[in-house]
C-alpha cells in the first residue's frame, strides 16, 4: 500500500469516528512516516501514527493499534493543554517534529494550523534545537535515576532499557531527524556515520550491551520472543498503554520487522525492540497468564537479558550509572553534530 492511501484511510477514520467525540479538538499525523512522500510504499512493519487532540485535561488511555480498511493505524490522545503555545511545542522533542511540516488532519478551531506555522518557522533555529536536546538529556537522567530495584523483572528491564535507548534520540534530535521508537538505533547509526562518528556508534551499542551479539544469537532470541508474543497476545485481558502492540495485528511490526532487520545485516539494531517487547509480553503474562505458563516462558526472557550483561538486580543500577557517566561524551557528540548541521539556523 502507498503511504498516501494509508494516510487517507487513517484520516477517514478520524473524521468518521474520533471527530464525533465531544472533546475532539483536532488530529494530526505523527511518527516515522510523516517524512515519506505519498507515493512511497508503506512497509508491512510500519503503521500510520495519528494523534487525537482532546479537551480533556487527562487524555483517555492510548487507543493503540488497529486495522482500518486494510491500514494499520496507531492512535494516541494528547491533551489540548500540551499544545497551548509554540514555545512549549518547540521545546518538546517528542512534539516538535510533527509540526515541522503540515501533518494536520483536522483542525476545527484553527489553532493547530497557527501552531504548525509558528513551529515550522522556528524549528531549525539553534536555540530551539539545543533546548530540545536538553529535553532529551533530562529524560535520560530522570529515567536512569528513577530505577526501582524492588519492581518485577519485566518492569525493571523497561525502566533501564528505555532511558538507555533514549541516548539515540539525543543524536537524532541534534541532526533534526525523527526520534523514532523501534528503529532508533538504526537511525542513530545512519546519522553518526554521516557526520563521521562511526566509532561512537559502537559505544551506544556497548551501553545497551549488544555490540558482541551475532546475527544467529539475535535471531534465536527473536524466535523465543515470537513464542512469548503469541502466548501473551492470547492471554491478554488487562489493559496496558501498550496492549495493542502485543496483538496479531501488530505482530508484523514486532516480529517480522525485527526479522527483516536481522536479515538485512542490522541484527544489533533489532535488539532494543526485541527486549522491549519481551518485557511488555511478560508484564501481560504476569497479569493474565497462569503461573505454569509464566514459568515456562521465563528462561527465554532471562537469557536475552543475560546476553546484555545483566544477571542480577544490582546490574541495573550499575549499568544506569555507566550510562549517566557517559552522558557528557554523548552531549559533546550531539553538540558537534548540531554545530555541523547545515540545516540548523544560528539565530
Amino acid at each position: 500500500m502507498r503511504v498516501g492511501c494509508a494516510r487517507a484511510e487513517a484520516a477517514e477514520w478520524v473524521m468518521q469516528h474520533a471527530s464525533l467525540e465531544a472533546d475532539f479538538r483536532g488530529a494530526y499525523f505523527s511518527g516515522s512516516t510523516i517524512a515519506l512522500p505519498d507515493d512511497a510504499e508503506l512497509s508491512p512493519a510500519s503503521d500510520i501514527d495519528v494523534v487525537i487532540v482532546t479537551a480533556a485535561a487527562k487524555p483517555p488511555l492510548k487507543l493503540g493499534k488497529f486495522i482500518y480498511r486494510g491500514t494499520l493505524v496507531e492512535v494516541t490522545y494528547l491533551s489540548w493543554n500540551e499544545l497551548v503555545s509554540a514555545e512549549e511545542v518547540l521545546t518538546s522533542y517528542h512534539l516538535a517534529g510533527s509540526f515541522r511540516v503540515n501533518t494536520i488532519i483536522s483542525d476545527p478551531t484553527g489553532h493547530l494550523r497557527k501552531l504548525q506555522a509558528e513551529v515550522s518557522r522556528q524549528f531549525a533555529e539553534l536555540s530551539w534545537v539545543r533546548r530540545r536536546c536538553e529535553n532529551v538529556r533530562h529524560k535520560i537522567e530522570t529515567g536512569l535515576r528513577a530505577i526501582d530495584t524492588s519492581a518485577p523483572l519485566h518492569d525493571l528491564v523497561t525502566s533501564w532499557l528505555f532511558p538507555t535507548g533514549v541516548t539515540t534520540h539525543l543524536i537524532l534530535v541534534a541532526a533534526l531527524r525523527n526520534p523514532t521508537v523501534r528503529l532508533r538505533y538504526l537511525a542513530a547509526r545512519d546519522v553518526l556515520m554521516e557526520y563521521g562518528h562511526a566509532d561512537f556508534y559502537l559505544e551506544l551499542l556497548q551501553l545497551l550491551g549488544c555490540s558482541h551479539l551475532t546475527p544467529q544469537r539475535v535471531e534465536h532470541h527473536l524466535d523465543e520472543l515470537a513464542r512469548t508474543f503469541d502466548a501473551a497476545a492470547a492471554a491478554a485481558k488487562t489493559p496496558f498503554f501498550f496492549s495493542t502492540d502485543i496483538t496479531a495485528a501488530a505482530r508484523p511490526i514486532a516480529i517480522d520487522g525485527s526479522r527483516d532487520l536481522i536479515r538485512t545485516g542490522h541484527h544489533r539494531e533489532a535488539v532494543f525492540w526485541i527486549v522491549a517487547t519481551f518485557a511488555r509480553c511478560h508484564k501481560i503474562l504476569a497479569a493474565d497468564a497462569p503461573p505454569d505458563l509464566q514459568r515456562a516462558l521465563a528462561p527465554a526472557f532471562d537469557a536475552v537479558i543475560a546476553d546484555l550483561g545483566i544477571t542480577s538486580t544490582s546490574d541495573f543500577i550499575r549499568r544506569a550509572e555507566v550510562a549517566l557517566q557517559f552522558l557528557p561524551r554523548l552531549w559533546e557528540t550531539a553538540e558537534t553534530i548540531l554545530l555541523a548541521n547545515p540545516d540548523i539556523v544560528a539565530k
